[in-house]
């Protein structure tokens, strides 16, 4: 029974490690856990939706599957947007949804455990901080932690049918 010595889990659950894809929007390095990303593809022109907001891009088929193409630098308005070779698409299973996301590029994967994410202050990042889970840092890197599910599947995204909230 030497496990039981910690008094409980509460320390190990520091202890944990999950996984974080990195990307980049502006000038800021964002991290979602990578559990929800299905897949990472260069930029493709979506097929275009009549009415859709300026951030939905369209859609594109994926293996059969329509998935709506948000590009998050037009969502939180980083300025001119550019669409280059290095553009890429993050695939995301969110809710039960494939959504895919628009970013200006993807970073590296990180290892974080719990008490490496500290507390987001108030900033002016780009994100609404309700969708920010904390920053962290690794090798001098600050690294906006991201709720990446509720961000695409709130209100403001209009990409859930707000029935199934």
């Amino acid at each position: 029974m030497e496990s039981m010595t910690h008094g409980g889990s509460a320390i190990d659950e520091d202890l944990v490690a999950s996984e974080y894809l990195t990307f980049t929007l502006g000038s800021e390095e964002y991290a979602i856990d990578i559990l929800k990303v299905q897949e990472i593809r260069g930029y493709e022109q979506p097929t275009l939706i009549a009415n859709a907001p300026p951030f939905i891009k369209g859609v594109i088929n994926l293996r059969g599957i329509i998935v709506p193409i948000v590009d998050l630098r037009i969502k939180f308005n980083l300025g001119k947007v550019e669409y280059t070779p290095f553009t890429v698409v993050i695939i995301l299973n969110v809710a039960g949804r494939v959504i895919g996301a628009v970013v200006d590029s993807v970073s590296d994967v990180f290892s974080l455990t719990r008490s490496q994410i500290r507390p987001a202050p108030d900033f002016s990042g780009t994100f609404d901080t309700k969708y920010i889970l904390g920053l962290a840092t690794v090798d001098a890197r600050m690294m906006i932690v991201t709720d990446i599910e509720r961000l695409m599947t709130s209100a403001d995204m209009a990409l859930i049918d707000s029935a199934s909230e």
